[in-house]
């Protein structure tokens, strides 16, 4: 709660004084003494000892039903205590359990296209069924959309917050942080209630990708949070993957260059199990795990899937759908088939899960 304390200068703290209670009796010369500690950092920790409000921190943990885990402790996340500069303490409202060591990190851009969100609830979904922890950030887009697909795949899902867990942010996520503290864990390093300052977020971009054996990045930009986290991830150890993009979309930029560069290409689960299969299998050894992480292991099927029998006026109107919304004016001067047949058809599809409307008129094709 005293400005100006990261991990690394409390670590370095607690190696010089061994217990937080001398920290905070030591004088300004004892203070000085610990590595990375001078004289301005002194002073703002004396200075604090009477302007921090433990009381009033502890009142708002006990009232938002959060718990606290210091990185001595032994639940404390395996793979998190292995980056270079760990949280010493986290604040989680929910449970991180040991089969949480099996996570991937979803991540990517919050202004998404309909086919980034698809993709991404698709491959959480089937991770989540396959025992595998899906870790995001809970931001809108992407992660928004790996955390539902995830708790629709009746698996686990761990969100890492860029404010305090008396903060919800963006503020429409409400509900869904009650749904993933349900089934995961809302984690945060940040006292109750600091705001969602942009400084904040690529600090706890090191935490998504801490806690995963790999990282996922779904449609990026050239410069974005996304891509920090793949960067943290690769310093960290962990594999790089990337969904790629429509060619000369602003948000496949990202994830295309990652793939130059050598992150694994996914199109499916299957992809990341396969590069992920020796890991899980060394950790599966070690624990007990459940039988469906025990089967996502085994090879998967290469089963194809089968679209329904179509007429031809609804496959001409399916065929003149895409993965981003189109109006229906541009479906009827694609096919040339009047108004009312375009719209009735349309809504045949939608029936049958083979499209999709949006406000406007707008229509995109399921795969």
């Amino acid at each position: 709660m005293i400005e100006g304390l990261g991990p690394s200068r409390l670590r370095a703290l607690l190696d010089h004084f061994g217990d937080p209670q001398e920290i905070l009796r030591a004088g300004r010369s004892e203070l000085m003494d610990a590595p990375g500690i001078g004289e301005t950092l002194s002073q703002t920790i004396i200075s604090a000892r009477g302007r921090v409000d433990l009381r009033r921190e502890l009142n708002l943990i006990e009232r938002n039903r959060v718990g606290i885990i210091t990185i001595f402790d032994e639940n404390y996340p395996k793979n998190l205590k292995e980056i270079f500069d760990p949280p010493i303490l986290l604040y989680v409202k929910g449970e991180l359990l040991p089969v949480d060591f099996a996570a991937i990190a979803i991540v990517g851009s919050r202004r998404t296209s309909y086919y980034g969100q698809e993709i991404t609830q698709r491959i959480s979904y089937d991770l989540a069924q396959k025992g595998v922890t899906i870790v995001s950030g809970m931001a809108r887009g992407v992660d928004t959309a790996a955390h539902r697909g995830a708790i629709k795949g009746k698996g686990r899902t761990i969100a890492v917050w860029g404010s305090g867990l008396d903060v919800v942010y963006p503020p429409e996520n409400a509900r869904l942080a009650d749904e993933i503290a349900t089934c995961g864990a809302l984690i945060s390093e940040f006292p109750m209630q600091t705001p969602p300052y942009k400084e904040n977020f690529p600090r706890r971009n090191r935490i998504i990708s801490g806690l995963s054996l790999g990282v996922l990045v779904v449609e990026a930009a050239q410069r974005s949070g996304a891509l920090i986290t793949a960067g943290f991830a690769l310093e960290q150890g962990r594999e790089v993957f990337a969904v790629p993009g429509r060619a000369g979309s602003f948000t496949s930029k990202g994830t295309h260059n990652l793939i130059k560069e050598g992150a694994k290409l996914v199109e499916g689960p299957e992809d990341i199990l396969e590069e992920l299969g020796p890991a899980l299998k060394r950790y599966s050894q070690d624990i007990d795990i459940e039988p469906k992480l025990e089967r996502s292991l085994e090879p998967v099927s290469d089963e194809k899937h089968i679209l329904p029998r179509l007429n031809e006026e609804e496959q001409k109107i399916y065929d003149s759908l895409t993965e981003e919304p189109i109006h229906i004016d541009e479906v009827v001067g694609k096919t040339n088939f009047p108004p009312s047949l375009v719209l009735s058809t349309l809504t045949r599809l939608e029936i049958r899960k083979l499209a999709k409307e949006f406000p406007g008129k707008m229509f995109v094709r399921i795969e």
